[in-house]
């Protein structure tokens, strides 16, 4: 059976495991460690990606994740790529280092991102790395003791998490400490490890329950969260690629897209390449951003590259460009 695709939208929260192949340790030293940390922090500089919570263990890691201008599959093939190519140059090994493919599961945030904090900064406890939880308050491989207001990465945004305990930081700090000294006794927590229908619900148990009441629920591997958030984000996905397949099956390519983008704002399709600080210009490499990210699915790295300019400006003219489409409803397809 064919593996599904990922499922990435702008704004998304991601729960992110990556394994050793055949449960290999992929961190054998703290220069291991450092290595990773200091590529994922690039990574999500460069992506404008969030990190809520992170644990690095011997043969695994957790990341939980909110999407920037790169789709989470852009930041972890650099960040695996680049970490693997130096592991094995340090130790003398060859081959795979990971396993084939990283585990990226969608979540519905009110309903879990708390949750997910708890279980993911609890790992190094669960798997028996650090003794008790007054030894994973000094962790230093582990987001816990950053959010305690410990030093910690710069990178991680502990007081989005804090705010979801209280808005004063010292009320937010011991509430957020409570609640992680809680779950140690809930266990490993399967339920969270990824989508589906049983994850999402509490177990086998509460899944039967539904049953037994004739009450339906959506559920989807790839997504944690309730049957309506399932429902609106496979619906979204669908959408998405069902108008990605009608522009390929048109022959749309960025060069159709600067000729549609010329026709609206009335210059030469060579012209809206042209770079420059006019308001036509401006206008005209925004939309043409805009439409070749969102419809065409290109990475803005990628466009980037092409357009020979830096990523940030690509953002930048994202965003220029969604405004100027939304305010004259503008499409890609006229039909």
């Amino acid at each position: 059976m064919p593996r599904k695709s990922r499922i990435d939208v702008p704004g998304a929260l991601h729960h992110v495991i990556g394994r050793g192949i055949d449960r290999s340790k992929i961190f054998l030293d703290d220069d291991d460690r450092d290595d990773f940390l200091e590529r994922l922090a690039s990574n999500l500089k460069r992506t404008k990606t969030t990190c809520y919570a992170w644990a690095l263990l011997p043969n695994h890691f957790h990341l939980l994740l909110r999407t920037g201008t790169a789709p989470i599959s852009a930041l972890m093939r650099r960040l695996l790529t680049g970490y693997a190519v130096t592991f094995n140059l340090r130790h003398r090994r060859h081959g795979h280092l990971f396993q084939n493919r990283y585990k990226s599961i969608l979540c519905q945030e009110d309903a879990y991102l708390r949750e997910l904090v708890r279980y993911i900064h609890l790992n190094p406890l669960r798997a028996g790395f650090v003794e008790d939880y007054a030894e994973l308050c000094r962790y230093p491989y582990c987001g816990h003791r950053g959010i305690l207001g410990r030093k910690t990465a710069l990178w991680q945004d502990a007081d989005y998490v804090l705010g979801l305990f209280h808005e004063k930081a010292v009320l937010a700090r011991r509430k957020y400490r409570e609640f992680v000294e809680e779950g140690v006794a809930l266990g490993r927590r399967s339920d969270l490890i990824g989508g589906g229908l049983v994850r999402s619900y509490g177990g086998w148990d509460e899944l039967k329950a539904m049953g037994r009441s004739g009450e339906y629920r959506k559920g989807d591997e790839r997504i944690l969260g309730k049957s309506d958030f399932v429902e609106e984000v496979l619906a979204e996905a669908n959408e998405r690629y069902e108008r990605r397949y009608r522009l390929k099956a048109k022959g749309f390519d960025l060069g159709k897209v600067a000729t549609r983008v010329g026709g609206l704002l009335g210059v030469n399709p060579e012209e809206v390449f042209r770079r420059g600080k006019e308001r036509k210009t401006v206008q005209t490499h925004g939309l043409l951003c805009y439409w070749a990210t969102e419809e065409l699915g290109m990475t803005q790295e990628a466009l980037a590259q092409r357009l020979r300019v830096t990523q940030p400006s690509i953002s930048l003219a994202v965003r220029r460009g969604e405004r100027l489409a939304a305010q004259h409803g503008w499409k890609l397809l006229e039909s």
